[in-house]
C-alpha cells in the first residue's frame, strides 16, 4: 500500500514539474539574433529597391528604425551588429536607391537616421532618445500624480469648509430654535 501510494506522489509530483516548465519558458526574454534579423529586414529593402517604390520604401526604413529600437531594449550589443549589418546594405544600395528615390525628402531623412554615424552612434543615439523619452514620461506621470495630490487635497480642504459652513449654520439654527423655545416658555409664564 505505501509502494502504491508512494508511485501516486511520485506521478503527481512529475507532472506538476511539467506544468511549470512552459510557464518558466513562456517568462523568458525575446533574443534577437542580429544576422536574423538583418537578413530579414535588408530582403525588405531589397523588395522595394527592385520595385522602385519610394512610399513603400521609406515605410521598411521606418520599420529598420522600430526594429532597432526593439533590439536595444533587448540587447544593445546585438542592436549595433544588426545597423552595421543594415548600413553596409544601404550604403552598397545607395546608387539604386538614388535611382528611384532621387530627392525624396523623407527618404533622405529615413536614410540618414540610419546611415549618417557608425553604427555605435546610431545605437547610442537612440538609447539616448530613449532614455529622455523614459524621463519625459516618467516627469509626465509625478507631474500629474502631483496635481491628482493637489486636487485631492482641495477636494478635501473644500468639503471641510463647507462641513464647517453647514456644521456652523446648523448651530445658528439651533441657538434661533432654543432662543425661540426660550421667548415662548417666557411668554407662557408670564415673564
Amino acid at each position: 500500500m505505501f509502494a502504491v501510494m508512494a508511485m501516486f506522489a511520485i506521478g503527481f509530483t512529475s507532472c506538476g514539474n511539467k506544468a511549470q516548465a512552459p510557464a518558466e519558458a513562456a517568462a523568458e526574454e525575446v533574443v534577437f539574433d542580429a544576422e536574423e534579423e538583418a537578413s530579414a529586414s535588408i530582403s525588405a529593402l531589397t523588395e522595394q529597391i527592385e520595385a522602385q517604390d519610394a512610399n513603400k520604401f521609406q515605410e521598411v526604413l521606418a520599420t529598420v528604425q522600430e526594429k532597432i529600437k526593439e533590439i536595444i531594449g533587448s540587447n544593445p550589443e546585438i542592436a549595433k551588429e544588426y545597423v552595421a549589418k543594415v548600413q553596409d546594405f544601404l550604403k552598397e544600395n545607395a546608387e539604386k536607391i538614388k535611382a528611384f528615390a532621387g530627392e525624396n525628402a523623407a527618404v533622405q531623412t529615413a536614410l540618414a537616421a540610419i546611415t549618417a554615424a557608425p553604427a555605435d552612434a546610431v545605437v547610442n543615439g537612440l538609447m539616448e532618445a530613449i532614455e529622455g523619452a523614459k524621463d519625459a514620461a516618467g516627469d509626465a506621470v509625478d507631474a500629474a500624480q502631483d496635481a491628482a495630490a493637489d486636487a485631492v487635497e482641495a477636494g478635501k480642504q473644500a468639503v471641510e469648509d463647507k462641513a464647517n459652513e453647514v456644521k456652523d449654520a446648523a448651530k445658528g439654527a439651533a441657538n434661533d430654535a432654543v432662543d425661540k423655545a426660550a421667548d415662548g416658555a417666557k411668554k407662557a409664564l408670564g415673564i
